[in-house]
Formats: C-alpha cells, sequence, structure tokens
C-alpha cells in the first residue's frame, strides 16, 4: 500500500520537523506568502508554537513509528492586537500595523489628500478610542510613531483606483434616505425654519444711520444689534432643544455645547442672508444693513471675516435643510471641551452627517463634493468664533454700559437662561412669552 510513497529516514535520534523550512515536507512552504506579508507576528508565534509541540524523538526509523504518533492539535484561532493607534479592536494589519478601521481610513485620508493639521494644546494629546478625533494632529503623528507607512497607502491606493472608477455613478445613484433619516431631516428643517425665517419671508427696511463711513461704535447701532442678538440667541436655544436627542444629554453638556457653538450658529444663519449685489446682510426682524453699518453696530474687526465667509457660502446654495442640519452638526460636537460624556455627543451627531451627505447628494446628484464642502465651513465658522468671541472683550470696553445680560451668560454661564428670558420678554412687552418655548436647562 505505500508503493507510491516517499520517505525520509532520520539517524537514531534526529529529530523529526515537520515543520521545518529545511524540511521537504515544510507547511510554510505552501503557506499563502501574503498570509506572512500581512500577519508576520502571527505567523512567527503560531508556527513556532506548533514547531515545539509537534517535534519528537525518533528512536528508530521504521514507517510505522511514523504513522502511528499521535494526531497534531488544531492550530489556535487567530487573534488580532489592539489598534496600535488608540486601542479600539483591530480589524487586522493596514499599513504595516495592527489598526482599526478608524485608524486606517483616517491615516489613508490624511496622506492621500495631503492633510495638514494643528494642535491647539501641547502637541502631546492622549489618543484613544474616546479622544482620537479631538486632535487630528497629534492622531496622525500617532499613526507614523507607531510604524504605518505613506508607501502602503499610496500602492493601496493605485490598487483600488479602478475599482472605484467603475463603481462611482453606481455609488452616486444609490443613495436613499431611510425611515429613520427622513425624520430626523424633516424634525430638524421644522425647527430651523420656525426659529429663522428666510429672507424672502421679511419685510426688510434700512437705516442710514452711520453708512458714510467706518467708526469705533455707533452706540444706537449697537443698542440695535444688541436687542436683536438677545432675541436670535433665545432661538438658537430652542432650535436646539428640539434637535433630536439633545435634551436627552447630562445639563452640563447641553450648556457646554450651547455655550460652544451659539456663535457658530448665528453667524451661519446671518450669513445665509446676505445680499451680495448691495453687499448687506438682514437680521430677523427685517432690518438690512450695510458692511459698514454692521462694523460701526459692534461687529468691528469681525465684519470682514463675517462677509468673507457669506460670499463663500453662496456657491454651495444651501437651502433651509441643508442650512439646519450643518447648524445641529455645529451644536452637537463631541470634540467640544469639558464635556461630561463626549462618546454620547458622538452618537447623536452621526445620524445628523449622515442624513446631510444623502440630502445634499440627492438634491445635487451631479455634485457629490458639496457634502464635504458644507462640513469644511464648520472650521471656518469656529475660526471665526474665536475672534468673535475676542471682539466681545474688547466691546465691553468700547460701550458706555454693561453687556446685555443673556449675550454675557451665553459666552459665561447658561445657568440662569430662563431667568434672563422671562426677563427679556417682560421688558420687550412682546406677547409671545418666549420662555414657552425654551424650557431652563437646569429643570
Amino acid at each position: 500500500m505505500f508503493d507510491f510513497m516517499e520517505f525520509q529516514t532520520f539517524g537514531h535520534g534526529e529529530i523529526v520537523d515537520l515543520y521545518s523550512t529545511s524540511s521537504p515536507g515544510c507547511m510554510l512552504q505552501e503557506q499563502d506568502p501574503d498570509f506572512a506579508e500581512f500577519f508576520p507576528e502571527l505567523v512567527e508565534s503560531d508556527w513556532q508554537e506548533r514547531r515545539c509541540s509537534q517535534s519528537v524523538g525518533s528512536q528508530s526509523s521504521s514507517s510505522d513509528d511514523l504513522f502511528t504518533s499521535p494526531p497534531s492539535p488544531p492550530p489556535p484561532p487567530r487573534t488580532y492586537k489592539p489598534c496600535f493607534v488608540c486601542q479600539d479592536k483591530s480589524s487586522g494589519y493596514h499599513y504595516g500595523v495592527s489598526a482599526c478601521e478608524g485608524c486606517k481610513g483616517f491615516f489613508r485620508r490624511s496622506v492621500q489628500k495631503n492633510m495638514v493639521y494643528t494642535c491647539h494644546r501641547d502637541r502631546n494629546c492622549i489618543i484613544n478610542k474616546i479622544t482620537r478625533n479631538r486632535c487630528q494632529y497629534c492622531r496622525l503623528q500617532r499613526c507614523f510613531a507607531v510604524g504605518m507607512s505613506k508607501e502602503s497607502v499610496r500602492n493601496d491606493r493605485n490598487r483600488r483606483k479602478g475599482k472605484k472608477e467603475a463603481v462611482k455613478m453606481t455609488i452616486m445613484e444609490t443613495y436613499e434616505l431611510t425611515a429613520e433619516l427622513g425624520m430626523i431631516v424633516e424634525k430638524i428643517c421644522r425647527a430651523h425654519r420656525e426659529t429663522f425665517p428666510s429672507l424672502c419671508q421679511l419685510g426688510k427696511y434700512t437705516t442710514n444711520s452711520s453708512s458714510d463711513q467706518r467708526i469705533q461704535l455707533d452706540l444706537g447701532l449697537w443698542d440695535k444689534f444688541s436687542e436683536l442678538a438677545t432675541k436670535c440667541i433665545i432661538k438658537v436655544v430652542e432650535f436646539a432643544k428640539r434637535v433630536p436627542g439633545f435634551t436627552g444629554l447630562t445639563i452640563a453638556d447641553q450648556i457646554t455645547l450651547l455655550k460652544a457653538a451659539c456663535l457658530d450658529i448665528l453667524i451661519l444663519r446671518i450669513s445665509t442672508r446676505y445680499t451680495p449685489d448691495q453687499d448687506t446682510m438682514t437680521f430677523s426682524d427685517g432690518l438690512t444693513l450695510t458692511r459698514t453699518q454692521i462694523h460701526n453696530a459692534g461687529f468691528g474687526p469681525l465684519t470682514d471675516h463675517v462677509f468673507t465667509f457669506a460670499g463663500q457660502l453662496l456657491p454651495l446654495e444651501m437651502d433651509d435643510t441643508e442650512s439646519g442640519l450643518l447648524s445641529a452638526i455645529c451644536l452637537v460636537s463631541g470634540d467640544r471641551q469639558d464635556l461630561e460624556e463626549p462618546s454620547k455627543v458622538e452618537v447623536l451627531q452621526e445620524p445628523l452627517l449622515e442624513a446631510l451627505k444623502i440630502y445634499s447628494r440627492k438634491r445635487r446628484p451631479s455634485m457629490p463634493l458639496m457634502f464635504p464642502k458644507a462640513l469644511m465651513k464648520i472650521t471656518d465658522l469656529r475660526s471665526i468664533s474665536a475672534k468673535g468671541v475676542e471682539r466681545v472683550v474688547t466691546l465691553k470696553m468700547e460701550i458706555p454700559g454693561s453687556m446685555p445680560p443673556l449675550i454675557e451668560e451665553m459666552l459665561e454661564d447658561l445657568q440662569n437662561l430662563e431667568e434672563h428670558q422671562e426677563k427679556h420678554s417682560e421688558e420687550s412687552g412682546t406677547e409671545q412669552n418666549t420662555g414657552q418655548h425654551t424650557h431652563s436647562l437646569t429643570s
């Protein structure tokens, strides 16, 4: 029965190594080379273990001894190390190291697009599963530090380029809002429209006050602007409370998110009411001011930054739904400082991002880049808002009295928000009680 089988005989006392690379029956030589390339540590550890356990001392060269030895145990299951970058669950070896899908994609995009990031701290941010999205600069440096390879990204891109071109049109045609996302879009759109009327709904009116040249501050325009700003803040709070899931966050996180995003949303909103032909912006009561008047009303050095942003927003041609979704994304951002539950905030933001992506691509099927362009505006808004906070500090020294309470507390402390809403409602004599729409964040 052994006429067609070949055996290698071994001398007395020699070791029979079925897994040695020098053995004619070497199993590693039959292993897929890709396995050894992408899982070098797994190959070495697994097969060394098997080699030790399978080595037997041959006391005889007879074929009976060789075939009556006990069967070899099965190899242990494959296990991956945690992601070298953020310690999340690894999905395999990517670009030279064990990494999760998130860090793999982040590193690939950063290399392919030659992204340049900035750290707003000391370039030594802790990168883990929770904090990895807070500082892109330190996350990328961490990728390089653990051994991720740029060349691997470039080679991978070349292999996938053909496939991407083939399915590009198919992907564009398959974007559809699920029932759940459709409800989110509807709620956000309604909340935005009911707290921020569009330009075509307003009855515009103007004033000639200090319209000729820029001055440090026009107190008349400042009084009007501060009154309107207070009302706008109340509407932003009302909008925030109608964003799905926002009121389910802790009170402290609601306050933190509102304080951080209020200026972002206010600037985004006023920028959508920019009229380029007249170089004017219109407030919610219809007051329309020129660039010079807005400068004199209190914007000061911030004026040109806001008008530049408004001009860059025009090519996007965002509608009310997109403006509302972008405002909600600005609000619900897990990378804000001092959040108690940043991961919970990130979970709330995910469907908002998906909704904006699908809605914008359905609205403009031939312009797939509109979604990332819209998201990039959040970075611009944050930059302008940082300058806005500085402007508030200098403005306190320019105005004769104190800063309006609600404006000051939005920037410093929102815990008494309802009291100021009720006080403002009584002083202005409005028939509508705004406190009914903006419940206390501490209740």
